[in-house]
């Protein structure tokens, strides 16, 4: 049987992987990647870079691309039979990497390699020195029991953010319910179109509504029937608990054990908590840091939502009967707050954002920003509406001086990077938009593989994978986008913007990888800030019916809109920071977590949240996607990308030599050295607070 898990070929065949594929490619890949090991780490094999590269990082990088493809389907087109075959090979492959980086003898051979760095490339001794960093975060100079009780922490660990996962997947695929026309009073037309489509399909009667969010949040933001509204909050805050609609799915001694064996982690490699542990791999130098970073910002930020919550609440007592505002009316009295003050809807805005159109503007962008060109082509992919793209640097690239100016009126084009040869292939990604069953929530850019110079001479190239969850087309319309979708798009290009224009061929630090968490989200939210330019709306904008771009009469209102309960939504952002960041620097926290999560809103919050409120139960950020200890990072970044934007802010939006030092000192080096070392080299200094607050209308 030919198994497309083997094969060499660049790209995955994710068509052609079924369950049965998993278990004999991952045990064969497993065993020639320790037999690599051993190769490795015996005395035959020098403490050389190109050696252990050559032995050890082929092996290892073939099983990492292998187990990644079973992962992202796992992820976006989860199955029951898929996940057994996933769940059944989980442990072994934690084992081998907790082994791998554990390992005493091939620890030995890097710090040796490292002793005379001197003569490696720079990239190559960040490598070095990031490695050495995880081995002993990894447990490697752990003796005896300690060791044994280390990488028996991380299997269980793996173990339980899989059934988290799992449970906040399955409690969101279950819910439904059926609504009658009359319920869905003031719901966007499409969405009601949908929600019938949903119900016919399952031969029941009404509109099915569930808790993804192109479901879920139309209703919250438009449905004047309020019972409706509070049955929908209510069953989503209260996913995986013990209080939700599948009780048996309830995360509560997940979240607990998973606290234990965290704290209990941190100890073994001789730290207070596991917060400090987490903060070695980070620009913030500790969490106390942190926390008073939140705290100073929540100080900055709590006057301007105390004023967001007192004229929403006057607002809905006055025109819409709402004496006492509760969670689930917020979305929807703030939606008509915002109309009756600015005149528009998004409803009325998401008619000009068809995907289409949003593709071809963003591609566009990204072409006359860094010189590439980006084209469909065939690929095998996961379901029927994934796209998959690459980006190549032209033969013969314009020059800035005789550029013709980008559509809308901006200014220059932006040089290239000068290490890739023209007419050469720079990347490819996958493009998976659309919300669907077995889909994992939210929006994430993955690796398929990285950039690499390959012991064998071979130049590979990155692919990425960009994933979303916006509500699909229909047979004669295509999709809608709400404008806060498309800097959600734009968001998760600049993840992949970072990963594939990265020039740096060392595998530990090219792309994101080897970036500091808390600096990741930088180039993502720096990409955000071209929704907000009228050039850049211009080339986004068509309305479904009339082909009309967005005018700019209307641009002016949500422009003037931008802001609108920014108070509420820093706090909002600040209450789960505080929240993730005390939950991993208290030992004991796991005994009283919801106690914790009261005190902290208690602190933060200006609107209470109700008793049965359960939404650390589908944190999946801090419990099953690697920002234990680090949800802090989109504030953090958020700082360094404001910073960032107010540079062309001054120089302008399309300025060329603007852009080529962002490219450089940022996107091209990848994690091939620190994060703020990256940042000063493209602004000249330390980011400073005030473009943040400037930006969220709190200066």
């Amino acid at each position: 049987m030919n198994n497309p898990l083997l094969s060499t070929a660049a790209l995955p065949a994710f068509a052609s992987i079924k369950p049965e594929h998993i278990a004999p490619a991952i045990e064969q890949l497993l065993s020639e990647s320790r037999t690599a090991l051993a190769t490795a780490t015996s005395d035959a094999t020098p403490a050389d870079y190109d050696a252990l590269s050559a032995s050890l990082g082929v092996a290892t990088e073939r099983l990492g691309h292998a187990w990644g493809a079973v992962g992202h389907l796992n992820a976006v087109a989860n199955t029951p039979e898929l996940r057994e075959a996933y769940n059944a090979m989980l442990p072994a492959v934690t084992e081998f990497f907790t082994e791998l980086g554990a390992d005493e003898k091939l620890y030995a051979k890097y710090k040796a390699i490292a002793a005379g760095a001197s003569e490696l490339s720079a990239p190559r001794q960040q490598a070095l020195k990031l490695w050495l960093r995880d081995f002993v975060l990894s447990g490697a100079e752990l003796q005896g029991e300690a060791k044994a009780r280390f990488a028996a922490i991380q299997e269980r660990s793996a173990e339980l953010g899989q059934q988290f996962s799992e449970h906040v997947l399955d409690a969101t695929d279950g819910y439904a319910h059926y609504a009658s026309a009359e319920e869905l009073d003031g719901v966007p037309a499409d969405a009601v179109s949908a929600a019938l489509e949903a119900a016919k399909a399952e031969g029941k009667e009404g509109h099915k509504l569930t808790l993804h969010f192109p479901s879920y949040l139309p209703v919250m933001q438009y449905a004047s029937n309020r019972d409706l509204r509070a049955r929908l909050y209510r069953a989503y805050v209260t996913r995986a608990s013990e209080l939700g609609d599948k009780p048996e799915l309830d995360n509560t001694a997940i979240i607990e054990e998973l606290l234990r064996l965290r704290h209990e982690e941190a100890a073994l490699l001789g730290f207070a908590n596991f917060a400090e542990a987490a903060m070695v791999a980070k620009m913030a130098d500790s969490p106390t840091q942190v926390l008073d970073f939140l705290r100073d910002l929540s100080r900055r930020a709590r006057p301007f939502a105390e004023k967001d919550l007192a004229e929403l609440r006057d607002f809905a007592a006055a025109n819409l009967g709402l004496s006492e505002l509760q969670p689930w009316d917020s979305a929807y009295a703030s939606e008509k707050l915002k109309e009756a003050r600015y005149a528009f809807s998004d409803q009325e805005v998401r008619q000009y954002f068809t995907v289409p159109r949003v593709l071809a503007g963003l591609f566009d962008i990204i072409e006359r920003l860094f010189n590439v060109k980006i084209s469909e082509q065939p690929a095998e992919v996961w379901h029927e509406s994934v796209k998959f793209y690459r980006l190549d640097r032209p033969a013969a690239p314009t020059s800035p001086q005789t550029a013709p100016a980008p559509r809308g009126g901006a200014g220059e084009v932006l040089g290239r990077p000068g290490d890739s040869p023209d007419g050469a292939l720079v990347g490819q990604f996958y493009l998976d938009l659309y919300a669907r069953p077995g889909k994992r929530p939210g929006a994430w850019m993955d690796e398929v593989r990285s950039r690499w110079a390959r012991p064998d001479g071979a130049q590979q190239t990155p692919v990425a994978q960009l994933v979303c969850n916006f509500s699909s087309p229909t047979a004669d319309r295509p999709a809608l986008l709400s404008h806060d979708d498309v800097t959600t798009l734009f968001h998760e290009f600049g993840h992949g913007l970072h990963h594939l224009l990265t020039q740096v061929d060392e595998l530990g630090v090219s792309g994101i990888s080897g970036v500091e968490w808390d600096a990741v989200e930088l180039p993502s939210q720096f990409m955000e800030n071209f929704c907000w330019e009228w050039e850049v709306i211009q080339q986004l904008t068509s309305h479904v019916d009339t082909a009309a771009a967005l005018p700019r009469a209307l641009f002016d209102k949500m422009t003037a809109a931008k802001n609108f309960q920014s108070g509420l939504q820093t706090l909002r952002q600040i209450e789960f920071s505080v929240f993730d960041m005390r939950l991993h620097a208290e030992r004991g926290s796991e005994v009283a977590v919801q106690a914790l999560l009261d005190e902290v809103r208690g602190e933060i919050a200006v609107m209470a949240a109700p008793a049965f409120n359960r939404s650390q139960h589908s944190f999946s950020h801090i419990f099953a996607g690697g920002y234990s200890a680090g949800y802090y990072s989109y504030k953090w970044a958020e700082l360094l990308s404001a910073d960032a934007w107010s540079a062309f802010e001054v120089e302008g939006v399309f300025n060329a030599a603007c852009g080529q030092r962002y490219l450089q000192n940022v996107l091209e080096v990848g994690g091939s050295r620190p994060a703020m070392e990256s940042f000063k080299a493209f602004r000249g200094r330390e980011p400073q607070i005030d473009a943040l607050l400037r930006h969220q209308g709190m200066a």
